[in-house]
């Protein structure tokens, strides 16, 4: 897997909130696909993911770092790649969120549905 460019990582990041993370105790490859899997098994296995982040704790620090960091792989904080690219398509490229709190601000609609019980085939 490619390495993030530094010059996407915000300059206020602080990284303590991944010692907390409910996903530090699953494979990674669980949040990151392995190379050219589509279709269902993407499905099922974003779903896995998703159904873990909607548990965690940091969940939306993890979030707001991803899409201030237009973290490109994996799921981050109940997002997917697809949903976090959806986010920065409409957002203005030259006036991207990179403050703490402005990915939330930014994408808190994503965030909320991207773990509903809608999003995760959960009904009442």
């Amino acid at each position: 897997m490619p390495q993030q460019p530094l010059a996407q990582v915000p300059s206020d990041a602080v990284w303590n909130w991944q010692e907390e993370g409910a996903c530090r105790t699953y494979d990674p490859l669980l949040f990151f696909h392995p190379q050219n899997e589509r279709g269902s098994a993407r499905a099922k296995r974003d779903h896995q993911a998703k159904m873990i982040c909607a548990g965690c704790q940091v969940r939306l620090e993890c979030a707001d770092y991803a899409i201030r960091a237009r973290e490109p792989f994996g799921v981050w904080g109940g997002l997917t790649e697809e949903e976090r690219d959806r986010v920065y398509a409409r957002l203005n490229s030259r006036h991207h969120p990179r403050e703490r709190g402005s990915g939330l601000r930014a994408a808190g609609r994503e965030i909320n549905e991207a773990i509903s019980p809608r999003a995760l085939g959960i009904t009442a």
